[in-house]
């Protein structure tokens, strides 16, 4: 891993990129129906990528309703901290922004990331696309 840069902007700027961690990530190795990925969402969001260099290696999306979503980082850069990097990016952003309060759907084995990030559980344990998951929240005011 060498220099680490994140950019944010439209669906239109980072879709090609996004796209390929997405489909890496959630339909290839989470086997999560296409169908279920992509939806009308990606269009009004803020997307935010992280670049190895030019490649792409991770990404996520914030709604205008504060939740942040299709968080992923590539199996190749995995444990390397760009996860977090990324969150914070994002929290960093909504504070200047002046949200009050961001919220997720995390799948269950990433409770402990988000937790360290400063989320908290909100609600109890279901199932989307037949994954774990459950709903947490920061307040950021």
């Amino acid at each position: 891993m060498t220099e680490l840069t994140i950019r944010s902007g439209s669906w239109n700027a980072l879709q090609q990129d996004a796209k390929l961690i997405r489909e890496q990530v959630f339909i290839q190795e989470q086997n999560i129906p296409v169908e279920d990925e992509w939806d009308e969402q990606d269009a009004g969001a803020l997307h935010f990528m992280v670049y190895d260099q030019t490649h792409p290696v991770a990404t996520a999306r914030l709604l205008h309703n504060n939740s942040i979503g299709r968080v992923a980082v590539l199996q190749s850069h995995r444990g390397l901290g760009i996860g977090k990097l990324l969150m914070l990016q994002i929290i960093e952003h909504a504070k200047y922004e002046q949200r009050k309060f961001l919220k997720l759907s995390s799948q269950v084995h990433a409770i402990q990331f988000y937790v360290g990030l400063g989320f908290v559980a909100q609600a109890d344990e279901y199932l989307d696309c037949g994954i774990p998951h459950i709903d947490m929240q920061m307040c950021l005011s």
